[in-house]
């Protein structure tokens, strides 16, 4: 009896590190290039991983830590910049978190697309247009599409951006 308890928390164990490998080698190590690809993504700590650690289909983007001087332009960037690396992978949503907690959720095509635009893509037009496309973690529509004036409709996108950085992740570091 107690050699089958020992051989089954080394195939538990043996497992847990697969599990982890297999993350860190799909997904982490991609990240951490991004991160130290660019100077200005000092100070931004992201986690990521598969859902559940084992749903290739889902991608957790887990933003940890972000320092006083990374402004929001910056995370949305190594967001972009990440979306750019995994370009050939494909996932059915990706979960947008901080500290363990997700906040919205995107489906995975429009994920594959902005890493396909990162490198011709106006900028703005990708922060403006980026909260239409999300989704609450119960899968809800988290922003309407604006239509109308260009001024008005330029507006409440920004507007939306802005609400979207504090409700994924600036509201929890205030409090």
């Amino acid at each position: 009896m107690k050699r089958f308890i020992i051989i089954f928390f080394s195939f538990i164990l043996v497992a847990v590190i697969a599990i982890y490998t297999f993350n860190y080698f799909q997904l982490q190590s991609k990240m951490n290039n991004v991160i130290k690809s660019d100077p200005r993504n000092s100070g931004i700590e992201v986690s990521v991983h598969f859902g559940n650690y084992f749903n290739p289909s889902v991608l957790v983007y887990d933003l940890t830590s972000i320092s006083s001087t990374n402004s929001m332009a910056d995370v949305f960037r190594v967001f972009l910049q990440f979306a750019e690396k995994m370009q050939s992978k494909e996932f059915k949503v990706i979960e947008l978190s901080f500290k363990g907690k997700t906040k919205f959720k995107i489906n995975g095509d429009y994920f594959r697309t902005l890493g396909k635009e990162y490198s011709w893509q106006n900028p703005v037009y990708t922060m403006r247009t980026f909260p239409e496309h999300l989704m609450n973690p119960d899968g809800y529509r988290a922003y309407p599409e604006w239509t109308g004036g260009l001024l008005g409709v330029l507006v409440k996108q920004m507007e939306e951006f802005n609400d979207f950085h504090k409700k994924w992740y600036l509201e929890d570091i205030v409090k």
